[in-house]
């Protein structure tokens, strides 16, 4: 089998709108740490100039949300309340490990320009690759986007799904649905100035409400998906780093191919 790498780095040397902080311990800052911190909790004296080369552990400090790199959206990031089963939505360490490796199937929307593509243009996309996705598939959306990853562009122009789109794939059976964009839903600006236009409030995040009331997980922040060979065929394993009580996790997100 091939292994393809489908995830973005979490990166603090790239653009964020919540920045990320990094911060390292040498090894030889662990080896004082560690002195310290023995010394404080478990009352045990040692010298950092005692360990092998005066050193001990490297150690990473990071500041970040959950949304940052390729992470899953949890339904209890979409809302407080769910209209479907007892209405607490569940959060990412909840969610059932088999969504996260099912049948992947890619769709390209690169032609799409920055806004919402809809029905019809999945529709469309399963026609060209003569494939409808099954129930649990894992459907990936390859905008494009992640070409922008780590500028600010990256955040503000990208093709999204509009709620019929969302749906459709849900009514098939779908439960993740993954993208290289920074959303599953247009850019902040496109919604706002379309609900502006029309005073429709369905065109408010339409593809986060939805999971108010539909019970599906996104993945988020993608990237490499032109690089798999095939529209179908292969595996997606996206398993969500377990957070208690968090609406998000990391995921290192793959494709396993057969060969």
């Amino acid at each position: 089998m091939r292994l393809v790498d489908l995830s973005s780095a979490v990166d603090a040397s790239s653009f964020e709108p919540d920045p990320v902080v990094h911060e390292v311990l040498t090894p030889r800052e662990g080896a004082r740490h560690m002195s310290e911190e023995m010394r404080l909790h478990f009352g045990i004296e040692i010298d950092p100039d005692e360990l092998p080369d005066s050193e001990f552990l490297s150690l990473d400090r990071i500041t970040l949300t959950t949304h940052t790199g390729t992470h899953v959206d949890a339904p209890s990031h979409y809302g407080s309340l769910a209209t479907y089963g007892d209405g607490t939505p569940r959060n990412i360490d909840e969610m059932p490990l088999d969504w996260f490796y099912r049948p992947g199937v890619v769709l390209d929307l690169t032609e799409h320009g920055t806004g919402v593509a809809g029905q019809a243009d999945l529709e469309k996309e399963f026609a060209r690759i003569g494939y409808t996705p099954a129930p649990l598939d894992v459907v990936l959306l390859n905008t494009g986007a992640s070409a922008k990853a780590g500028t600010p562009e990256y955040f503000s122009e990208f093709v999204g799904l509009d709620g019929p789109a969302v749906k459709l794939l849900l009514d098939l059976g779908v439960r993740v649905i993954g993208t290289d964009a920074f959303s599953l839903d247009a850019p902040f600006a496109d919604i706002i100035a379309r609900y502006r236009e029309t005073g429709d409030r369905s065109v408010l995040w339409p593809a986060h409400v939805t999971g108010r009331h539909r019970e599906y997980c996104q993945i988020e922040r993608l990237a490499n998906l032109d690089a798999l060979p095939v529209p179908y065929g292969f595996r997606v394993a996206c398993f969500p780093v377990k957070i208690a009580g968090a609406g998000a996790g990391w995921a290192r997100a793959v494709a396993v191919i057969d060969e």
